[in-house]
């Protein structure tokens, strides 16, 4: 059994969609596709990545030493499979919030200065310009 084989089982057998792997793992989904359609070499980092998102190791990913078996299964309906799920959608769109809310800021300050520099220079005065150390 190919790395891609063994990744894509242990997938299923946590009831995780290639959305959800690739979302857990700050992927597109296409991106995660090939991963498990083996057309993408994994990195090291990128391999302890997917086995923490199945708490294995990365060398338990590598070979079949560990049997895969029904019992580790997770069952679709779990509700802590889901309640899971949703936590990491709500940590998702948090991060999300956040950059937009500093990108946000970050134009607003930039507007603000350029305000206030054409309303100097349209009053006749000459702005005043932050030195930036030469």
């Amino acid at each position: 059994m190919t790395l891609s084989e063994r990744i894509r089982l242990r997938r299923l057998q946590r009831g995780l969609s290639q959305e959800n792997m690739a979302d857990l793992l700050h992927l597109s989904t296409t991106a995660y596709g090939d991963i498990e359609r083996g057309k993408t070499d994994l990195t090291l980092s990128r391999l302890s990545q997917i086995a923490a998102v199945f708490d294995l190791s990365p060398a338990a990913l590598l070979t079949d030493e560990e049997p895969l078996t029904p019992a580790e299964a997770v069952p679709l309906s779990d509700p802590s499979h889901e309640l899971e799920t949703l936590r990491l959608t709500v940590e998702k769109q948090q991060l999300e919030l956040e950059k937009l809310r500093l990108e946000t800021d970050y134009w607003k300050r930039r507007y603000e200065d350029r305000i206030a520099f054409e309303l100097a220079r349209a009053l006749g005065q000459e702005p005043v310009r932050e030195r930036i150390g030469f």
